[in-house]
């Protein structure tokens, strides 16, 4: 760059402020007298021009080669965030579809409310939805299930509190019979139930080792648990298990992706959830929604786009939603969405919240 990146001017922010508006409205290059005709900035195409050249210069703006338009660079989107974009409010009307789009498929099932949510913010933004699950590590247990699977596998159901629910298979060295999963399963509710998963990693042989099994198949399948307490109770160490998606055919037809390979990058992006779980969990949230912009965001796969999240909370528990989307998008409306949509989520489960989802 031939001049230092710094602080612009009054004239030069009116006039990024009107190309990135331009270019977001359009996904066309802004030309300076698109910019002089939309926005009646008091000056004339030529000055504006030579803004724009002067913007250029410091790295806010890019020139293709095929266009005499300006196209903002990821410098310019963080300056508008950090500097001109101004905190929208959504209309009446657009608070209302959004709760309308969640209780729609409303269920106080934490899991079902989150793919529920996803979908919708995708929806209103034109983006992809993202979110992931909190982490269960500190949620009660309610009950235990023991449902035979095959010969040799039995699977072990945790109904949590708020509503989640995760399963665990059990390899077993041989057949179980079917009195003495009710056997088992009785057991572990009396003994378990009530207290946080990472308690019971941490007491579960303790739990059960005075336990009197009424008979021999029994005992065997309880030996199987205090063994194995640690790694069957341990259900959010999966990278990836709690990364839920909205729909990609949403973001799809954007023009970023008309060109096959970027959307190649797209579909692949999706199919990468241990490394979106990573990019979701990693992000420092204080009461507003986070952006990261382009090269901004630490894996190359992300480089491409733009991640706004918001923090959501259900008692204890925090997760994060949000959606990913092109650099080129209209960043007020945006995070008013997605922060709107974070504290529906925290309304519509009440901390205590029960529910069945679809086991998984």
């Amino acid at each position: 760059m031939s001049r230092e990146q710094g602080v612009l001017n009054e004239r030069e922010e009116r006039i990024l402020d009107a190309v990135i508006r331009t270019y977001v409205e359009t996904a066309e290059p802004a030309g300076s007298r698109t910019v002089a005709k939309r926005f009646g900035l008091g000056v004339s195409a030529a000055t504006i021009r030579n803004a724009m050249a002067d913007l250029e210069d410091k790295g806010y703006l890019f020139h293709p080669h095929t266009s005499a338009g300006r196209i903002p660079t990821d410098l310019a989107y963080r300056y508008y965030v950090d500097t001109l974009m101004r905190p929208v409010r959504l209309s009446s009307a657009e608070q209302r579809l959004l709760r309308r789009e969640l209780r729609e498929g409303y269920s106080s099932a934490l899991d079902r409310l989150i793919r529920q949510a996803v979908q919708a913010i995708g929806l209103l933004t034109g983006e992809l939805g993202v979110a992931i699950s909190p982490r269960v590590d500190e949620v009660v247990l309610e009950k235990i299930e023991l449902v035979s699977f095959s010969a040799e596998k039995v699977l072990l159901v945790l109904t949590l509190r708020n509503g989640l629910v995760r399963t665990v298979y059990v390899n077993l060295p041989s057949s179980v019979p079917a009195q003495a999963l009710v056997s088992v399963t009785m057991i572990l509710n009396e003994r378990l139930a009530g207290q946080t998963l990472s308690t019971l990693r941490q007491t579960l042989p303790e739990r059960l080792r005075d336990v009197t099994a009424p008979d021999e198949a029994s005992g065997e399948l309880l030996n199987i648990f205090v063994e194995a307490a640690e790694n069957l109770l341990d259900v959010s160490g999966v990278p990836g298990e709690d990364v839920h998606l909205g729909r990609t055919s949403v973001i799809a037809n954007q023009p970023e992706f008309a060109n096959e390979s970027k959307l190649r990058g797209l579909i692949e992006l999706t199919e990468q959830r241990d490394m979106l779980a990573r990019a979701l969990t990693g992000r420092a949230h204080e009461d507003a929604p986070v952006i990261t912009i382009g090269a901004e965001n630490r894996n190359p796969h992300l480089a491409p786009f733009t991640l706004v999240t918001s923090e959501y909370r259900v008692g204890n528990l925090t997760g994060v939603i949000g959606v990913i989307g092109p650099t080129r998008m209209s960043y007020e409306k945006v995070a008013a969405i997605v922060e709107h949509a974070s504290r529906l989520m925290s309304e519509l489960v009440p901390p205590s919240g029960r529910g069945n989802t679809t086991a998984h």
